[in-house]
């Protein structure tokens, strides 16, 4: 494999191993006499390989201004690795007054604009992750207003699928390690890369910044920006809310971002409460 990558590569000096990551059993920046390049791979046998050519399959779609360039991929003894332009930068700060925003925000209205190359619904999807969950009670760790408040929960979340439609490019997986801040934000990890409606991906980054530090109503106000999300239709987005919220707490009960999405779907839930009391 070291030959085949070197055929892209030329020689390589030194190999070093990022601080993050996952779902690649192999994340290196190489050293080579034309510069570093970052690679990623996967054994083609496990089940995290279709996450990879996900990537392979968009990454020659994505602009240089919005992601790192694919350069090269090889596939070869039961391995398929992925060579990627290397950048040095820093993951995007997403807190309440960050100078990472701005440019955070012109990465996501670049993800809107682009063109991908295939249908994948993200509708389709998530009506299969939403399947079973929506009829199994909630989990033993959960917080005790997701209990309390379950039936409802249930009742917002089964309305998520319908509203996902589209033809917009989403990531999906919007959070801060998958922005990297090299002047402007360029974004990484395209394993999760789905088509739908374009408000999904701000909605997802909403969730992110309310688990920075941002209240809900001023997330929501800085993800307004974006007209998508602005003319998205309020059950469609209350119900997006609660859909995450009832998928996440059963896999990352205590996590900053299911936290975050408890947090929102309550905000969302409140508003909804208080206009049918009007």
């Amino acid at each position: 494999m070291r030959q085949a990558v070197e055929q892209h590569t030329g020689p390589v000096s030194e190999v070093r191993s990022p601080d993050s990551g996952r779902n690649s059993e192999l994340a290196v920046t190489l050293t080579t006499a034309s510069g570093p390049v970052f690679c990623k791979g996967i054994t083609t046998g496990s089940p995290l390989a279709a996450m990879h050519r996900n990537e392979l399959t968009i990454g020659p779609h994505l602009p240089d201004e919005l992601a790192p360039r694919l350069l090269w991929h090889v596939e070869a003894d039961d391995w398929l690795i992925l060579g990627f332009e290397h950048l040095d930068g820093h993951h995007a700060d997403l807190s309440p007054g960050s100078t990472d925003l701005p440019a955070v925000a012109d990465a996501v209205a670049r993800i809107a604009a682009g063109e991908p190359p295939q249908t994948r619904p993200m509708a389709i999807q998530w009506h299969q992750a939403l399947k079973k969950e929506l009829g199994s009670p909630p989990p033993d760790n959960a917080d005790p207003w997701s209990e309390t408040n379950a039936e409802l929960v249930v009742d917002w979340a089964a309305r998520a699928p319908e509203h996902l439609d589209g033809d917009r490019l989403i990531h999906s997986d919007l959070n801060p390690a998958n922005f990297l801040i090299t002047g402007t934000a360029k974004v990484i990890d395209w394993a999760w890369w789905r088509t739908g409606a374009a408000w999904i991906d701000p909605a997802f980054l909403t969730v992110r910044l309310i688990a920075e530090g941002h209240r809900p109503d001023a997330a929501e106000n800085w993800a307004q920006r974006f007209d998508a999300f602005a003319a998205a239709p309020p059950h469609a987005i209350t119900s997006f809310a609660a859909s995450l919220l009832r998928m996440w707490e059963r896999r990352f009960a205590t996590t900053p971002p299911t936290t975050a999405v408890r947090t929102w779907t309550r905000h969302r839930m409140s508003y909804y409460h208080a206009l049918n009391t009007d």
